[in-house]
């Protein structure tokens, strides 16, 4: 799950290059090696929130406790995903190494306000498990509260499968 919490709402121009970009990094995300699936909304309704829209099987939308700005139209200023991927290297190549999200990293200070939480959180799930959008925010509820466990971990501290710590340029 990514985390972060715009500037300005959706709509005001601070942040229309973010929501401008948002496809193309999404579709990037999708193309790339690894990518299993992300949440997606199920109706084409885009004057919806995220609150207000569909997920099926990601659940109702939710988002961590750190969030205490408006969800209404014209106002909702959380930006988040959730995406399942093969493995851990797979997620580091895209987020890290896929052009279009690596200049967007870059350009994310223009973007997102200073945070005090993490903006992403990392998690093993069985393959026939259904995360949803209240696991992925306690997950990253977690991660603030205690730091990387195998139960919620970054790419700085990460975990193998079975809870054992690994080193990303080990895999």
């Amino acid at each position: 799950m990514t985390y972060s919490v715009l500037r300005a709402p959706y709509g005001d121009s601070l942040v229309q290059e973010f929501d401008d970009r948002t496809p193309d990094v999404f579709a990037e995300a999708e193309n790339s090696p690894g990518f299993i699936t992300r949440a997606k909304q199920q109706d084409d309704k885009e004057w919806l929130t995220n609150h207000q829209r569909e997920w099926g099987s990601w659940g109702p939308f939710a988002v961590p406790r750190f969030y205490n700005d408006g969800v209404a139209s014209g106002h909702s200023t959380q930006a988040q995903t959730i995406s399942v991927w093969q493995d851990l290297k797979s997620v580091w190549n895209f987020a890290y190494h896929g052009p279009l999200h690596r200049q967007a990293l870059q350009m994310r200070k223009d973007w997102f306000l200073n945070q005090r939480w993490p903006i992403y959180v990392i998690w093993w799930i069985e393959d026939n498990h259904q995360t949803n959008w209240r696991e992925a925010c306690e997950r990253l509820e977690c991660l603030h509260d205690h730091g990387s466990t195998p139960r919620a971990f970054t790419f700085r501290q990460p975990f193998d499968a079975q809870g054992q710590p690994v080193q990303m340029n080990r895999l």
